[in-house]
């Protein structure tokens, strides 16, 4: 707590608002004893009356630019943001990269779906702030949440999530793994190395038909993983994503630059100058490289095999390829919910 005659600064004067905030609030400087730091809405030991927004800011006479924000997550929003509903089924992805959160009506319609940076180095704390601010974000409280379903490639911050979960709310929390029921029988070597999340994938994919079908999961590695006929997952292929690819050639070359894999390759295979080679060869390459694997899919399971992808796998590559690719943004989230309604009580 702050001493009597503390101060915090450091805010330049001004009377910026924060877009969506209460006209009413404004934030200034912080001065004086802990009694004296409040806000609309900051009531018991947080100093004031209470009785409003859970963002405070009216902290002096004097107002600035820059917004302080209190969100714990027992009072993380109110009704300057826009409430979606009652209850929630929140499903989140740890991937290589990102961390990808999907919250759901029990119905399964997509309230909102966001994504985090996958920083190992998160605590369980940290990962706790940055999911209530998320939720905020997109108008929920963890009160709205009933259950959660989560599955992870990155074993450092598995526990670190089951930790901020169980933080954040009271509710039924499942991880995708042994013991969960998908409706896919996995036949390979050692199921328990299958990623989690392209078991979602193809959990979600089968929603839409049966199989043979293969999908695309794009992150710091690209896997294509097949279902067949029988809805069997039968195996597949990893290799390095183009990102990952274009970040290990500019690092370990002197003069060839970074490029942007989401513009379009050129008109001519023959490139003119040293970017336009690249992104020829980014796009193109990648293109043709899953059009080649494509086709050895096909050869083994059927002509009438569907191709489903997802991550961050560039428009531009995409609309390259020859084989038909259908693109689902929310594969993986669709289907933890999907894994989730089987599993669920009652």
């Amino acid at each position: 707590p702050l001493q009597e005659g503390g101060r915090v600064s450091g805010c330049r004067p001004g009377t910026g608002r924060r877009r969506g905030q209460d006209p009413s609030l404004r934030c200034g400087r912080l001065e004086g004893a802990y009694g004296k730091v409040r806000g609309p809405g900051m009531p018991g030991p947080y100093g004031g009356a209470g009785g409003g927004s859970g963002v405070f800011s009216t902290f002096g006479p004097r107002e600035c630019g820059k917004h302080l924000q209190f969100l714990p997550y027992y009072n993380s929003i109110e009704a300057t943001y826009l409430k979606r509903g009652p209850v929630m089924i929140l499903a989140l992805n740890i991937g290589n990269s990102n961390i990808t959160f999907g919250g759901y009506t029990p119905d399964g319609k997509l309230v909102f779906s966001s994504r985090l940076f996958a920083d190992t180095a998160l605590s369980s704390d940290e990962l706790l702030y940055k999911i209530v601010n998320m939720l905020a974000l997109y108008g929920a409280e963890p009160q709205q949440i009933t259950a959660v379903i989560f599955s992870s490639v990155v074993p450092a911050l598995t526990p670190r999530l089951r930790e901020a979960l169980r933080k954040m709310c009271e509710c039924q929390i499942m991880e995708v793994g042994p013991g969960l029921k998908s409706g896919v029988r996995i036949r390979m070597d050692n199921p328990a190395q299958l990623g989690a999340e392209l078991l979602c994938g193809a959990v979600a994919a089968l929603e839409e038909g049966p199989g043979p079908l293969a999908v695309i999961s794009a992150d710091t590695a690209i896997s294509i993983m097949a279902v067949n006929g029988k809805q069997e997952l039968v195996g597949g292929v990893i290799l390095p994503g183009p990102q990952l690819s274009l970040s290990a050639l500019v690092q370990k070359t002197a003069q060839l630059p970074q490029i942007d894999l989401s513009a379009p390759a050129s008109s001519s295979i023959l490139g003119k100058n040293t970017s336009a080679c690249l992104q020829n060869g980014f796009v193109l390459g990648t293109a043709g490289l899953l059009d080649g694997l494509a086709e050895r899919f096909q050869a083994e399971l059927g002509p009438d095999i569907r191709f489903y992808a997802t991550g961050n796998l560039p428009r531009t590559i995409r609309e390259a390829c020859r084989t038909p690719i259908e693109y689902r943004e929310y594969l993986i989230t669709d289907g933890l919910y999907r894994i989730w309604q089987k599993n669920r009580k009652g």
